[in-house]
């Protein structure tokens, strides 16, 4: 291993912090070692369970459970993408983005604690509810949108925000939600995955710890399965740190590698998926059969004027509601650029039923759409191709 990796575990890489950098500039750069005459300018996934160790357990690679230098390139990476030229924020990868939300649930939280969590949120935010309520924690919900978490915020340990909710795609204020959970002396996390770094930095909004799936459209290709934490406070972060070595969330060295290797074309994807995000909200907007259409981006939709303060990128999700479930069936069998899948963020424009899993409150006729890199006038013709073909 590198000397540059050995001897800066959480830095930003050779170049330091990149002043003035553009987020494609940051998304190419970061996370990169110190260049070495002869060695790849990314190098390879380190496969080792164990390290060379004589004498005292001195340095910063010991056991492949702890730490691996392929994680230690991808954590600068998304740091540097969450915190920009900010050396005091350290990042922790995992297994999975659930991974990551139970580090931070269940290192924070103990029995006679509360916890503030979206009613709104991710599917599997019910599966963790009951298993803090075992462990004999309080848990409160309450909508994301209109700031409504503020409602039942006192005394709780820990507010989770979740911001573009998934798949409602409603936004609150995290600034102002932070303030007031710190002036009670509450803890904030912000689930980042549907903004990516790109969209919003939780971090400098006051949030103390920004977690997200890299799963989605962080590594954008359908081929990882990863999460990760970043956050300011090193004894917070220690704590999460000692929950990933007890239960063992790891990545893999070749997700980690493979996650860093997609982060650099982040910027573009971002970009092409976002416009076409909006054209595709836009056209569908026009539609008599669609009603409930949210993308934060739209002039119009409920969430704009929040996310625009907080937001530089709205995110490649669209959600609407056809009037039934079959129509809905319908649309979805008639595409033809789109995927049938269950996940967000990709190149390939995916999109699903959410009511088929029955965990979300929403109409049998919801759609979530996640919008991929493909042309946008392609998309959009099949869409409306789709829709056309499903009114029968």
């Amino acid at each position: 291993m590198s000397d540059s990796v050995a001897g800066d575990r959480h830095g930003t890489g050779a170049e330091g912090p990149l002043p003035g950098a553009g987020d494609g500039t940051r998304a190419v750069r970061a996370g990169l070692p110190e260049p070495v005459k002869h060695e790849p300018t990314l190098p390879g996934p380190v496969f080792a369970a164990h390290f060379h160790l004589p004498g005292e357990p001195t340095g910063p690679y010991t056991y492949g459970r702890d730490e691996n230098p392929t994680w230690t390139h991808l954590e600068r990476a998304i740091g540097e993408l969450e915190a920009p030229g900010q050396d005091d924020v350290e990042t922790l990868v995992f297994a999975s983005g659930m991974a990551a939300i139970s580090s931070v649930l269940f290192s924070q939280l103990r029995a006679g604690d509360a916890v503030v969590l979206p009613g709104d949120g991710y599917q599997a935010l019910p599966l963790a509810r009951a298993q803090l309520e075992a462990y004999g924690i309080e848990v409160r919900t309450a909508p994301t949108g209109g700031d409504a978490q503020l409602d039942v915020l006192d005394g709780a340990r820990l507010l989770w925000i979740e911001t573009p909710s998934n798949p409602g795609l409603d936004v609150c204020d995290i600034q102002r939600l932070a303030e007031a959970a710190h002036a009670r002396g509450t803890l904030v996390a912000v689930d980042n995955t549907l903004a990516t770094p790109l969209g919003q930095r939780p971090l400098d909004l006051g949030a103390d710890f920004s977690v997200a799936s890299g799963t989605k459209q962080l590594t954008g290709h359908g081929d990882v399965l990863l999460g990760y934490v970043a956050g300011r406070d090193r004894e917070l972060m220690a704590a999460v740190r000692r929950w990933r070595k007890i239960v063992g969330a790891i990545p893999g060295p070749m997700e980690a590698w493979l996650a860093h290797r997609s982060i650099a074309t982040l910027q573009l994807r971002v970009d092409r998926q976002n416009a076409t995000a909006l054209k595709v909200a836009e056209a569908l907007g026009a539609r008599p059969e669609v009603t409930g259409l949210r993308y934060p981006g739209l002039p119009d939709d409920p969430s704009h004027k929040i996310a625009s303060q907080q937001m530089r990128r709205y995110g490649c999700v669209v959600s609407f509601t056809l009037p039934t479930r079959a129509r809905a069936d319908r649309f979805l069998d008639a595409l033809r650029l789109v995927e049938g899948a269950t996940s967000f963020g990709g190149v390939r424009s995916t999109a699903e039923r959410r009511g088929r899993w029955g965990g979300d409150a929403v109409p049998e006729g919801f759609i979530r759409l996640s919008v991929g890199a493909e042309d946008p006038e392609d998309l959009v013709a099949d869409l409306l191709r789709a829709l056309d073909e499903s009114a029968g």
